[in-house]
């Protein structure tokens, strides 16, 4: 990727806009990150990266249109439901990826599916230049709160709790790989190879059983083995109220739960052809993460 125009990356100080502004530093990219709080920048990307632009997506929009004033190309990680506001708000010609969730596929609908839904709905109808990808369960990023949860809760819990035994598919993808997808994606829209937006699904190479990802996880943080324990998803959603009060638990919501009685597996054939991204293995994803 050649270092062109800057890039207005909405969600700099977010986990996925964090990594993003970091790799596009390092390839001589020059960044504008856009944010709310100009604080929760972190100090190395506020060093390299143009000066803050101050935008709050659930305020006027007036102020989201200065920041994009001269943006040619947008990358958004905040949440996929602000899309129609950035749509409206910068140049038609600028080339926009956004991030939305595998969310959108899920059984129980709920205000984050529905927001990555209207997101989604929005960029494919404004007919302009660009990409919204879609990744499973991310993991690897500094602070992510998905692996390290998983890991904190196996370190309490002689068993593993899962309903049905844990017998759904998952299919998660480190946030590097996450990275690279938007990077190659920005990369096609910088080239004038996105002639009509596009959506497209991201995730791990293969989808495994969540007892399996489980599993994996326990041998990473480098814990005993511990036997799964099937239970009813009803049981387990009674209870979680009631596991958070104890000391050292993290906090597990009943929505949580009943959406690991879904699959969620993915063919990455499209994120392979069109991006050229190829996912790492679980293992050595989480090889990296302990280490």
């Amino acid at each position: 990727m050649s270092p062109g125009p800057a890039v207005h990356v909405i969600g700099a100080s977010g986990r996925s806009g964090t990594a993003l502004c970091r790799a596009l530093l390092a390839r001589g990219i020059p960044v504008v990150p856009i944010l709310r709080d100009p604080s929760r920048l972190a100090a190395d990307i506020a060093a390299a990266a143009r000066p803050a632009r101050l935008a709050d997506l659930t305020g006027p929009e007036s102020a989201l249109a200065r920041a994009l004033a001269d943006a040619r190309h947008i990358v958004t990680t905040a949440h996929a439901r602000h899309l129609p506001a950035i749509l409206s708000a910068a140049d038609p010609a600028a080339t926009l990826i956004g991030l939305g969730s595998t969310r959108k596929f899920t059984r129980w609908p709920d205000d984050h599916g529905n927001g990555v839904l209207a997101g989604e709905r929005a960029l494919l109808e404004s007919g302009r230049a660009g990409m919204i990808l879609h990744p499973t369960m991310i993991y690897g990023a500094q602070g992510e709160d998905n692996v390290q949860r998983l890991a904190a809760l196996l370190k309490r819990l002689p068993v593993i709790p899962l309903p049905g035994g844990g017998r759904t598919l998952v299919q998660p993808i480190h946030q590097a790989d996450v990275t690279d997808a938007l990077l190659a994606a920005l990369d096609l829209a910088r080239r004038g190879a996105l002639a009509t937006p596009r959506a497209l699904v991201i995730a791990g190479p293969e989808a495994i059983r969540y007892r399996d990802f489980a599993a994996a996880v326990t041998r990473a943080a480098r814990l005993r083995p511990r036997p799964v324990l099937p239970l009813p998803a009803a049981l387990l959603m009674a209870v979680a109220p009631l596991a958070a009060r104890l000391p050292g638990l993290p906090r597990v919501g009943r929505e949580e739960i009943r959406r690991l009685m879904e699959d969620k597996a993915f063919d990455i054939t499209p994120m392979r052809t069109l991006l050229g991204v190829t996912p790492r293995s679980l293992e050595d994803g989480l090889a990296t993460l302990f280490a």
